[in-house]
């Protein structure tokens, strides 16, 4: 492991390793790297997952399985940027199936509890535009969706 950069570690409670592996089949360039185990000296119970290193999407995170302690809020979220609406389909599904739920916006959370923004990244673009009623057509197009629609977002921004 390299010393340089961010490490962003994500807080689990039992279920660092299948959440690990989850993130590592939805998004490309993806991997489990490394999975470490409580040894028999403990504290922990012996062989039970500590941590888990993975990449994502090229970034990379470990799962602590540290308890029941902590749980995730909408503090802190995962921008994915989307080129098209394949993409916010495919991550927007992959995201909130079996038991995460859809949000707001293009906020989401998973089954892990993690908070997700699935965003069209034109979107960006469009709502920093320095002339107000295209910004404004399309942040309040945005204000008034679940998943976002790209379609319609571009509508908005455009006047039509």
């Amino acid at each position: 492991m390299t010393t340089d950069g961010f490490l962003t570690c994500l807080w689990f409670d039992g279920r660092a390793e299948e959440a690990a592996h989850h993130y590592v089949s939805v998004f490309k360039d993806s991997r489990v790297e490394r999975v470490v185990r409580w040894p028999e000296s403990g504290p922990g119970p012996a062989g039970a997952v500590l941590t888990v290193e993975f990449t994502a999407n090229g970034q990379r995170f470990v799962a602590l399985d540290g308890g029941p302690q902590y749980t995730f809020n909408e503090a802190v979220s995962f921008q994915v940027l989307c080129a098209d609406q394949q993409e916010i389909d495919h991550y927007w599904t992959k995201l909130t199936e079996n038991g995460g739920e859809g949000g707001p916006c293009g906020w989401l959370k998973d089954r892990y509890g993690v908070s997700w923004q699935v965003v069209y990244a034109p979107l960006l673009d469009m709502i920093a535009d320095p002339d107000p009623e295209k910004a404004g057509r399309a942040l309040r197009s945005m204000m008034g969706m679940g998943r976002l629609d790209a379609a319609e977002l571009e509508r908005a921004y455009a006047g039509e």
